[in-house]
Parts: structure tokens; C-alpha cells; sequence
């Protein structure tokens, strides 16, 4: 079964900047990275739009300065919100797997890696099905500003987009079959997509699909191991 990751909306694409050394201007960062989380916390940009009718941003973002990974989900879920931690649920569990699969240590998704999202609050159940309710447009125009700062102010070496919305994002329209396993160099970062770790999606029934994945493991596996992404122009080889 084939599945294109759709645009999440007219947005332009994300634009990364180069990664940058902890060291590198570290106090400006860690200050201004501290008050970009009290203001995300804060934030009721959509409530007062009239998108949601509460803001619930606690499970949104966790991570700090010199964190050489990010993970950029689509949103955070309601077990994310009970719990104040993004990933809270069953797809963190999977999505830890795979970082332990690709030779990082058990719990490293909530003690080593910088997680963030296309949106910072709960979006609610899909009402046409199972599942999460896919953020609109607006809201994530909303939000994409929080995003764009987080990543100006971490300079990860290494993004991981997951999902169809947050593939998007960076890399346009695609299908998974055709950047899940790859890896993108952008600015100097490595772009690692894979898919979204919910047991909701069925993409990853197919065994080929499975092999993408295990592909795309095998990438942040020799990034780990190397330092470096030895990425060239485009996809990398």
C-alpha cells in the first residue's frame, strides 16, 4: 500500500541551518532556548483562533542545547499531555526501539534526543476514524515559528522527521516508499525520514516497507558511528 506524504499545508518548506557546536555561543542559546519553552507552555495562539478549545502544550517539547539529534513528530497525543513528556505513548515505546536498533541506548528518545513537532498541542481524536486529528493548515502556520527558532537556537546534527506531515514539511510532497530509507543532506544536516511509529498505521505491515525502515536505521546507525553524515548534495548515497 502506497502512501504519499502530503504537504501539511502552503507553507514553504523548512529551511535547516548548519549544526553548530554545544560550545558555540552556548549561554545565548540555553537562555533563549529556556524562554522559547515558557513560551510555548504559554501559548493560546489556537484558542484564540478558534481551532481548539484549550491549549495543552506541556507534552510538546523536551530537549536542550547540544542535543546532536531532533525528532519532529506531527503532534503530541493525549498520553503525552497526561504526562508531560512528548512520545508518552506506545509510539515512543517504537520509536525508542528503533533508536536502540540503530545503536543508541534504551531510553536514549527522552534523555539524548531533542523532541519537537509540527504542532505543540493535542489536535483531539480524528473524528472520521481512528486515530489523531491531523492538524489543519492554520494551525500549523501557527505553530511553525516555535519550530523554526528551536531548530535555529539546537543546530542538530541530525533531524528525524516522523511521519507523512512532518516528512513534508522538509522534504515536499512524497511517497514514503521514495525517502524512507534515505537520507538528505540539508545545510550540513542529515535528514533521517521515517515513518510514524503508531500502531494505527498499517504502512508498516508490508515487509518491504519494513526493510525501508530498517534502511533508514542502518543510516542513523553509521552517522552514530562516524560523527559525520559524509553526506553529499541531495540524497545521500
Amino acid at each position: 500500500m502506497s502512501r504519499r506524504a502530503s504537504p501539511p499545508s502552503s507553507l514553504p518548506l523548512i529551511a535547516v541551518p548548519s549544526p553548530l557546536p554545544k560550545e558555540t555561543d552556548y549561554a545565548r542559546r540555553v537562555r533563549q532556548l529556556a524562554e522559547l519553552h515558557v513560551e510555548i507552555r504559554v501559548c493560546e495562539r489556537c484558542v484564540a483562533a478558534g481551532y481548539l478549545a484549550e491549549a495543552n502544550t506541556v507534552g510538546a517539547t523536551r530537549g536542550r542545547i547540544g542535543d546532536a539529534v531532533m525528532v519532529v513528530g506531527q503532534a503530541p497525543g493525549h498520553l503525552s499531555v497526561e504526562r508531560s513528556i512528548p512520545f508518552a505513548g506506545p509510539g515512543g515505546v517504537i520509536l525508542d526501539r528503533w533508536l536502540q536498533q540503530a545503536g543508541f541506548a534504551a531510553g536514549a528518545l527522552h534523555r539524548e534526543v531533542y523532541l519537537s513537532a509540527l504542532t505543540r498541542c493535542d489536535p483531539g481524536k480524528n473524528p472520521r476514524g481512528t486515530g489523531d486529528r491531523k492538524p489543519s493548515p492554520p494551525e500549523l502556520a501557527l505553530c511553525r515559528p516555535y519550530l523554526l527558532r528551536e531548530l535555529e537556537l539546537v543546530r542538530p546534527q541530525v533531524i528525524l522527521p516522523v511521519g507523512g506531515m512532518a516528512i513534508a514539511a522538509f522534504l515536499g510532497s512524497q511517497r514514503l516508499e521514495d525517502v524512507i530509507g534515505e537520507a538528505f543532506e540539508r545545510n550540513g544536516a542529515l535528514l533521517v525520514p521515517l515513518p510514524h511509529p503508531s500502531g494505527v498505521s498499517r504502512w508498516l505491515n508490508d515487509p518491504a516497507h519494513q526493510q525501508l525502515l530498517a534502511r533508514a536505521l542502518e543510516r542513523l546507525a553509521a552517522w552514530r558511528i562516524s560523527g559525520q553524515s559524509q553526506a553529499s548534495d541531495g540524497a545521500v548515497p
